[in-house]
């Protein structure tokens, strides 16, 4: 029942104005709908550097979005407030300035997330406002897919399995936003969306790299998946070839709908289509897992791995992070990182079994390294990332199972295309070469340009014998009983 008395909407990793559930609740509970976003200092003021791409991104998006709700809302005015400050102090006083009578928003589901919306709730149950959030994020959350004895899964393909029985059009039913625009309430003291400066960060390589925040950017790139996602299956893996969606941050920031997504790859009944909806329910499988266990946050997900002895040997951690380690496709894979703030999917698997297995360094230690590079850095995701390829997660590989990374280069990266592109470097050494470049004769290293040790360096350490050395760290663990 849609009543007159005003709401506020609360805008968070779901910027933009379609197939929005907490929106869509909102305009049709009232006929006075504001919105907002906050540019929370809680979360900025933490981060180590002032020059990040995932924040130029959000403010991109921001922005879109700001333009976005505007123009829906007939151009009469600004429709979002944007705010910059702690979020757990602006939403209850800008809720009490507007004198709503309720605040929606989506459900997030990390730690940190939750204890903010928990202090906010509070703080608006003062003034006997309600928190009102729905599901936006995931497809499935709670007890919706549960095992036949009604307990959450921990592995994955019986988990898919059940998520895709459960799957019918009501799950991934759009929700109409546009039915309702007359709802939304202008911005009673219009101001100017503060810049990026003003928020204390610098704009970074973002537009040189074609990326870009905010629906449409979303839409353009949308659209271009589409005209390959038959072929994902077969393309996926390679980082030279066109293959992944590059959709991943725009999920990240909620500027297209995962029920959008679901429907689109239900539709095409492809392979590759096939494989791209299983790394959607993927996505849904580590929320669910870091809702049910949210101490995989600081902690393996299989208890028995922390009592592993992680090897305590800062050069090679340094020597990973600063992509010198001699092997040219974990290299390649680092500076596409550091230079881009992206990872192909296959390589992040690569170098994280590199730096947990050949180097034996924690893969907490990688995973913090992600979160601080990644632009599409998601923490569900990255945490059970990391501990599938350390083995110490959920449907984690076995330990045994070790990434040898000449042979997942010569795989992937067969020519050594990836490779020239980030290690200009060994541009001489030919294909068969690239991949292990220690093993060039004399002759050949100085044909192809390359000084071991000087131009390029050697291995950090030999995959072999670091294989043995991660057995043997593996074995001491005591299994279950």
């Amino acid at each position: 029942m849609t009543t007159n008395s005003a709401v506020l909407v609360w805008f968070r990793r779901d910027l933009r104005a379609h197939d929005h559930a907490a929106l869509h609740a909102a305009l049709r509970a009232s006929t006075q709908v504001y919105c907002v976003f906050v540019f929370d200092t809680d979360i900025l003021d933490a981060l180590p550097t002032r020059d990040d791409r995932r924040v130029e991104f959000l403010w991109q998006s921001v922005c879109a979005l700001a333009e976005t709700l505007a123009t829906m809302a007939g151009g009469r005015g600004p429709v979002l407030h944007v705010l910059h400050g702690s979020a757990r102090s602006c939403i209850p006083a800008l809720a009490q300035s507007l004198g709503v009578t309720a605040v929606y928003a989506n459900h997030d589901y990390e730690p940190d997330a939750l204890a903010r919306d928990h202090a906010v709730a509070q703080a608006l149950a003062t003034q006997g406002l309600p928190l009102n959030t729905r599901k936006d994020q995931v497809i499935f959350d709670g007890d919706e897919v549960l095992t036949k004895m009604g307990q959450p899964f921990s592995v994955f393909t019986p988990y898919k399995n059940a998520w895709l029985q459960r799957l019918d059009a009501f799950y991934v039913k759009p929700y109409p936003i546009t039915p309702y625009v007359s709802h939304l309430a202008l911005v009673p003291s219009p101001s100017d969306l503060p810049s990026l400066a003003s928020l204390g960060f610098t704009q970074t390589n973002l537009s040189a790299l074609g990326v870009a925040g905010g629906s449409g950017a979303a839409r353009v790139l949308l659209d271009d998946f589409l005209t390959r996602i038959d072929a994902y299956d077969q393309r996926r893996d390679y980082p030279a070839v066109k293959g992944p969606s590059y959709l991943s941050v725009h999920l990240r920031f909620g500027t297209l709908s995962i029920r959008e997504l679901v429907t689109l790859a239900k539709q095409r009944q492809s392979s590759g289509a096939a494989v791209w909806l299983s790394e959607l329910i993927w996505r849904d499988f580590y929320f669910m897992i870091l809702a049910r266990h949210p101490r995989v946050v600081n902690a393996s997900f299989r208890p028995e791995y922390d009592a592993i002895e992680w090897a305590q040997a800062p050069e090679l951690q340094q020597a990973w992070c600063e992509a010198r380690t001699g092997y040219p496709i974990v290299d390649a894979a680092m500076r596409q990182l550091h230079q881009t703030g992206y990872m192909h999917n296959r390589l992040r698997m690569i170098v994280a079994s590199f730096l947990t297995k050949d180097l034996g360094i924690d893969w907490r230690v990688g995973e913090r390294h992600f979160a601080q590079h990644l632009i599409d850095f998601d923490l569900a995701a990255n945490n059970g990332g990391w501990q599938w390829a350390a083995s110490t997660g959920c449907d984690a590989q076995p330990y045994f199972r070790i990434f040898n990374p000449v042979t997942q280069s010569e795989r992937f990266d067969p020519k050594g295309q990836f490779i020239r592109r980030y290690v200009p470097e060994l541009a001489g050494v030919s294909d068969r070469q690239i991949h292990a470049p220690w093993l060039l004769s004399p002759i050949e290293a100085q044909a192809a340009g390359v000084r071991l040790g000087e131009t390029y360096p050697v291995p950090v350490v030999d995959h072999a014998n670091a294989r043995l050395t991660t057995l043997a760290r593996y074995g001491k663990v005591k299994k279950p009983a």
